[in-house]
């Protein structure tokens, strides 16, 4: 994933709010230098020929009071061959050139200049001669009792300044235009190693995530607000990682629900359909078993047609109660609960399955023999469903022994039926008690012994299990709170 590149970013922000306000201060700053310096320099080119015009001023002004003309012309002469004068000249009193040394002489303009001079006193200026400028330095000469008496004038060619001054003017803007690219050069150097590798290290991170790869974090490196930065977005991401995974749990949890949903509606389908054809066939069932009851009376029992008709009856109690089952599946009253002591609903349920045991040779233990704890219960349904675990117990052993035993712990009564049978096969373990599985032959069982238990213990807040037993077969066990959530 490539993000597309800004015109405006940081390193456009230095250049235009730091780099160009400082380069504009820079060059204000070496402007103001360069014109300061060349005034400097053609402030000490003017000295320079000022010290020439001193250095000769004692011989001319000595000279010329002794109206000495070689000698003037003499030192005119040896200040004329320093390479820095182009001219120098000697007036009188009344400003009248009388003395020259150089190429040319001076103009009728200079020499108005030289008289004001002998007035003002030593005095420069630039004159233009024939397109070539000249800078003149004037400078009186007085005899022995200080009145003057005449004007030394020593010239120089302009040129000279200005060779020197573009010379240093050149150097100066060539320095500053190397600043002002080797600025930048070390902005958006200094730029890519400080900032700019570290920022495109996370835009690469960020660029994983988007991608789906939620594990991906950025390594803090370079300035510490980058590295505060990385160590927010490694925590914005674990947080991410967090909530994705606590989303994921939820909704695991929640399609758990709709289906245990949809499991529950389907159920309840199922139980009203059973419930319905249970109770049509109830009444059938009863008028058959009449029926076969009054012929009885009429035929011998050991008669073929009296052992038809005990068979006849037989098979209508087993109908009996199956339909027993169904309706007991498609129950929807509400329970009617009552505290009772645990002793009484073991006893009671192991009466209803006392004379199975002693048809299938079944012994049944029971390991705790005190009342027990008093608990909120629907005993009725209770006792149907421990009566349930039992049969089902008694047929797994078939001829071995259960065990019946319950204790109490955190607020909890578990009950507990064990068996020696083979145990309850780990792929069965799971739809153990959905209505109507059974892993019993046609015949010998509906399916519903374990589920209408299951519906029972739900109703009271509680829970069953199936779990391996200490003697080698199954363990179902029955967990009830002690006391209900709703007050009971």
């Amino acid at each position: 994933m490539v993000f597309p590149a800004s015109p405006y970013s940081l390193r456009t922000a230095l250049l235009g709010f730091v780099l160009f306000p400082l380069l504009l201060v820079v060059m204000l700053a070496g402007w103001s230098g360069l014109r300061s310096l060349e005034s400097q320099v053609e402030t000490r080119m003017q000295q320079d020929i000022e010290l020439v015009a001193r250095a000769i001023q004692l011989p001319l002004s000595d000279a010329l009071a002794r109206d000495r003309r070689g000698r003037i012309q003499q030192a005119l002469d040896s200040a004329f061959r320093i390479d820095q004068v182009y001219g120098a000249y000697v007036y009188d009193d009344s400003g009248e050139l009388i003395a020259a040394s150089g190429p040319r002489s001076p103009s009728m303009e200079r020499r108005r200049d030289a008289r004001l001079a002998t007035v003002t006193g030593t005095h420069g200026a630039y004159d233009d001669r024939s397109g070539d400028e000249v800078y003149s330095f004037f400078m009186p000469l007085t005899d022995a009792g200080g009145r003057i008496n005449g004007l030394l004038q020593v010239t120089r060619h302009g040129s000279d300044f200005r060779d020197d001054l573009a010379q240093l003017r050149s150097r100066a803007w060539l320095v500053l235009g190397a600043l002002s690219l080797l600025l930048p050069a070390i902005v958006f150097w200094g730029h890519q190693r400080a900032v700019g590798r570290h920022v495109e290290r996370l835009v690469t991170v960020m660029a994983r995530v988007g991608q789906g790869d939620r594990s991906a974090r950025v390594r803090p490196a370079g300035p510490h607000e980058l590295q505060m930065l990385a160590g927010a977005m490694n925590r914005m991401l674990e947080g991410i990682q967090r909530s994705a995974a606590e989303l994921e749990i939820q909704r695991r949890r929640q399609a758990a629900l709709e289906e245990r949903l949809r499991q529950s509606e389907k159920l309840a389908a199922i139980g009203r359909l059973a419930a319905g054809v249970a109770h049509e066939l109830g009444t059938p069932l009863g008028v058959i078993n009449g029926q076969a009851q009054r012929a009885l009376r009429q035929a011998p029992a050991d008669s073929r047609v009296g052992q038809a008709l005990m068979k006849i009856r037989s098979e209508v109690h087993r109908m009996d109660r199956i339909v027993r089952q169904l309706l007991d599946f498609g129950r929807r009253n509400p329970s009617r609960t009552h505290p009772e002591p645990v002793g009484r609903l073991v006893t009671a349920a192991l009466a209803q399955v006392a004379e199975e045991a002693r048809e299938s040779g079944v012994s049944i233990q029971v390991l705790s023999r005190e009342p027990g704890p008093t608990l909120p219960m629907d005993r009725n349904r209770l006792e149907q469903a421990l009566t349930n675990l039992l049969r089902n117990a008694l047929h797994a052993a078939a001829g071995g022994r259960v065990q019946l035993s319950w204790s109490t712990a955190d607020g909890w009564l578990e009950l507990r039926v064990d068996d020696d049978g083979p145990g309850i096969d780990p792929a069965h373990r799971s739809r153990l008690f959905e209505p109507f599985f059974t892993t019993k032959s046609v015949g010998s069982g509906t399916g519903l012994g374990l589920s209408v238990a299951h519906g029972a213990v739900t109703e009271h807040q509680g829970e069953i299990q199936a779990v391996e037993s200490p003697l080698g077969g199954a363990r179902l066990v029955i967990r009830l709170p002690l006391e209900r959530s709703d007050g009971s």
